[in-house]
């Protein structure tokens, strides 16, 4: 099982991120939170960063779901979406397999979920591409 989900892409970096969070809205995630490392590091600690943002992503159906299976599911919960630029000009995104945080649980239908929000997932970020 792998543990995450990333491709490479050339295009500007703030084109990638929106395109996969189109790609996200297609597929029923909303984007709820944003954190912007560069500005952060550049912000609190006066350091130059690359270009690096965590896209906090919820489908609420699925959170919902999840969560009245096993309250503790809410510790996973938004599923993030790493979007980088390289020095080489490429634009890395990336998710974690939900599946793979899933190690402990031995419920089947979190596990289904967890299938159908990896492949959720994926498809967003290929839509990228």
């Amino acid at each position: 099982m792998e543990s995450d989900y990333t491709r490479k892409i050339k295009k500007p970096f703030e084109e990638v991120v929106d395109e996969v969070t189109a790609g996200l809205q297609k597929q029923g995630f909303g984007i709820i939170t944003t954190i912007d490392l560069k500005d952060t590091l550049k912000n609190k600690l006066g350091i130059d960063f690359r270009k690096y943002k965590i896209l906090g992503a919820c489908n609420p159906e699925f959170a919902y779901k999840v969560v009245s299976l096993e309250s503790h599911m809410g510790l996973m919960l938004p599923c993030n979406v790493l979007v980088q630029e390289h020095e080489n000009g490429e634009v890395e995104v990336s998710a974690i397999n939900p599946l793979q945080q899933l190690k402990e649980s031995t419920n089947p239908d979190i596990e289904a979920i967890a299938i159908e929000v990896g492949g959720r997932l994926r498809t967003a970020i290929d839509e990228a591409v």
